[in-house]
């Protein structure tokens, strides 16, 4: 009877456990361009502005404009 209620509270233990782990990835290091070129042209889409330059599009922010995949 021992061994029963030890295996019982053995399987309950394992089955409330949980064998999902939380991984915590980094951002990615943003490179800020602070002055747009003269050649960069404004586009719009879905309703957002987008600075085009260099085959790229960039999103203006406080401290610069950062590219952005389209």
């Amino acid at each position: 009877m021992k061994i029963f209620i030890y295996t019982l509270v053995f399987s309950l233990f394992l089955g409330l456990t949980s064998c999902a782990t939380r991984v915590k990835t980094r951002p990615a290091k943003i490179t800020y361009v602070k002055v747009a070129p003269r050649n960069h042209k404004v586009v719009y889409v879905k309703g957002n502005r987008y600075y085009h330059w260099n085959g790229q599009h960039y999103r203006k922010t406080k401290r610069g404009y950062v590219v952005v995949r389209m």
